[in-house]
């Protein structure tokens, strides 16, 4: 039998995996120290597991959060590459994904360490591990498609009401940092909704094994679809088996078979195996395998499967060494940032009149990007207000482009919507060719901050240090625009 490395048949060697990619998914260690999000080119790919893009380490998107943005923009842009990211890795790796590389999978079966009566599966833990695919359907697929097509307005309605990782790594890991107390302004409703989720999602886990990746979780069942046909997973080898059930009896999941779309592929099975019959592998390469499923090997293939893992371990921590060591040191984008914090910081009280620090906040703008206020330090930022109703509005959007297109990466320009939406912002832009991103005010949170009173239309400007020189309810001219850039930029 053609036997893999032994760095997987060794017991703790799951564990490992999953600290190593937490860890890789993690890599921008200074996000932590700093309170910012790492901002280079690598954010722009996804990564396998459920990781939230607003955690202050992650270096890569969240493909489940890809998927919604994606659905969201296909009225005008087809998401090819989301899409076929996330097949590669449904095809390459099912719930492996979920058993090995997640980080939120981590954290649920530490959670579950914590000594407490537990919860067995049983045909109504079965009966609700079919919750995910409604979810999935729902808020990944539906809810945003809806927006995107309708209103052409992004809602990543799963990470904005249910995802219990864009509350305790985004959320919760920028409010513990100190120089983040002004985002303690910006809580509301929506978040304590969101942290009550969070909370009765780690109870669960505590009592009932994974139960977030069981019950609710979409990236979940959308790998799960892949199960049968994954190139790396459980296979059993149906001549050994005497269908005893005890791989079934002793797994944590809902399966109802070994290496079903409920399984991932953790290997535990294998402990309690007495026929020797599962085995963890990719393609012919066996990975991990019971001692009942090497006896076929030929001399010496113990000694070179043990160098051949030592090989790959000394390749996976130089990797990791460095993406540790890219991310925090040489990629240009963390230089940039560390400059920005340096120069730019502000101990300017929160608020919004001038000379006061405006507090951050985060839109989804109508071409699938995201629009940070906290990234534009460094840069002259004009947040503009208006809608398609109001004729004023209108007349200056060119205004705001012209700036934008003379001043480039110097400078920062948002134009917000309204939350009043009486005709379709983004198909009255579409035959526009306007440089500045759109985005529309859904939960009126922009225009508290900036202390709106819903009359259009309204200019704020901020100074590089994110600190307010202007903010007025009124028409603008180039030159009074021109005039208000020289002001923020003294």
């Amino acid at each position: 039998m053609k036997t893999g490395p032994r760095l997987m048949q060794r017991p703790m060697t799951r564990r490992l995996v999953q600290l190593y990619s937490a860890l890789l998914h993690n890599a921008y260690i200074k996000g932590f120290i700093d309170g910012r999000i790492y901002t280079g080119s690598a954010k722009y790919a996804c990564v396998p597991g459920l990781n939230c893009y607003s955690c202050p380490g992650a270096v890569g998107s969240c493909p489940l959060g890809s998927i919604q943005n994606a659905l969201a923009s296909a009225g005008h842009r087809a998401p090819w590459y989301v899409l076929g990211i996330v097949l590669l890795f449904g095809v390459v790796l099912g719930r492996t994904i979920c058993g090995w590389l997640c980080p939120l999978g981590l954290m649920q079966e530490l959670l579950h360490r914590i000594p407490t009566p537990k919860i067995r599966k049983s045909i109504y833990t079965r009966a609700l591990s079919w919750l995910k695919y409604v979810i999935l359907g729902v808020f990944v697929i539906a809810v945003p498609l809806w927006y995107g097509l309708r209103w052409q307005i992004p809602l990543p309605a799963f990470c904005k009401y249910i995802c219990p990782a864009g509350t305790s790594e985004g959320a919760i890991g920028h409010l513990a940092n100190p120089a983040n107390v002004s985002y303690y302004s910006m809580l509301g409703a929506l978040f304590t909704r969101k942290f009550v989720i969070m909370l009765v999602i780690v109870l669960a886990c505590i009592f009932c094994y994974r139960s977030f990746c069981r019950f609710i979780c979409p990236l979940g069942a959308i790998y799960g679809l892949f199960n049968r046909f994954c190139v790396i997973g459980i296979q059993v080898d149906e001549r050994s088996c005497s269908s005893c059930g005890a791989c079934v009896s002793h797994c944590g999941m809902d399966v109802l078979r070994a290496g079903d779309h409920e399984c991932i592929h953790c290997g535990k099975c294998m402990d309690v195996c007495s026929r020797g019959a599962i085995s963890l592998k990719a393609g012919s390469i066996t990975l991990k395998a019971p001692e009942a499923g090497r006896t076929g090997d030929k001399p010496g293939a113990s000694a070179g499967s043990g160098r051949r893992g030592r090989i790959l371990w000394g390749a996976a921590l130089a990797v990791l060494c460095f993406a540790l060591v890219w991310f925090n040191f040489l990629d240009p984008a963390a230089a940039k940032a560390d400059v920005v914090a340096e120069d730019y910081g502000s101990d300017a009280p929160v608020g919004h009149e001038i000379g006061q620090q405006l507090a951050d906040f985060t839109l989804e703008c109508y071409d699938g990007s995201r629009f940070h206020l906290a990234d534009t330090r460094g840069r002259i930022t004009f947040i503009n207000f208006w809608a398609t109703y109001c004729t004023p509005c209108i007349h200056e959007l060119p205004y705001f482009s012209d700036l934008c297109k003379e001043h480039g990466d110097d400078i920062a320009v948002i134009a917000v919507h309204a939350k009043l939406v009486t005709e379709d912002p983004a198909a009255f832009l579409a035959d526009k060719d306007f440089a500045m991103p759109f985005a529309t005010d859904t939960d009126n949170e922009v225009m508290n901050i900036v202390g709106g009173t819903g009359t259009l239309p309204q200019t704020i400007v901020l100074n590089r240090k994110g600190e307010v020189v202007y903010n007025k309810v009124g028409s603008v001219t180039p030159e009074v625009l021109a005039a208000l850039f020289e002001e923020a930029d003294q």
